[in-house]
Order: structure tokens, then C-alpha cells, then sequence
């Protein structure tokens, strides 16, 4: 029997195996009252574990997994990635 946490992890593969995946480059103003803007490239949806430590080296932190489906946390100096089993699901500029 399928659980939905397997569900998910294939559904999380098959979509990183057949989209691009590349890492997203976002830029954001440094504070409200400057116009200067400066770039942080982030690890695109579906990267594997692996190809987010080669690109973006060691993180500063990383948070074992917790949850049915396992999340975890990996912090680095300007973004923090979060991973479903070892893909990205998402990832955020720090403040």
C-alpha cells in the first residue's frame, strides 16, 4: 500500500527530473529608503540534497528532518532551504 508521503517524494522526483532545475536569482532592494539592490541565488524547487551542497557549499546549519514526511532545514548566511526527504521544497531569504 502507498503511503502519501511516498506519493509525494515520487511525485517530488518525477517533477525534478522533468523540469529544469536550476537555482532562482532574486533581487531584493538592501533596506526601504535605498534603491541599491543586490542579487541572492537561491536552490530551485526539486535540487537534489547533493547538487545544493556542490553549488552552494556547506551550510551554516542543518536541522535533522522531522514529520511524516520528513522536512529539514539547511541554513546558509543569506537563504535557508527546506527539503522534503533530500529535494528542495522550498527556499527563503533571511532577514
Amino acid at each position: 500500500m502507498l503511503r502519501l508521503s511516498h506519493i509525494t517524494a515520487t511525485g517530488l522526483l518525477i517533477l525534478g527530473l522533468s523540469a529544469n532545475v536550476f537555482a532562482e536569482e532574486i533581487n531584493l532592494p538592501t533596506n526601504e529608503t535605498q534603491t541599491t539592490e543586490y542579487t541572492v541565488q537561491l536552490p530551485g524547487r526539486g535540487m537534489s540534497m547533493e547538487m545544493v551542497q556542490s553549488r552552494f557549499g556547506d551550510a551554516l546549519s542543518k536541522e535533522p528532518a522531522v514529520g511524516q514526511p520528513p522536512i529539514s532545514k539547511w541554513t546558509y548566511s543569506s537563504f535557508t532551504v527546506y527539503f522534503e526527504s533530500e529535494y528542495v521544497i522550498h527556499a527563503v531569504v533571511n532577514n
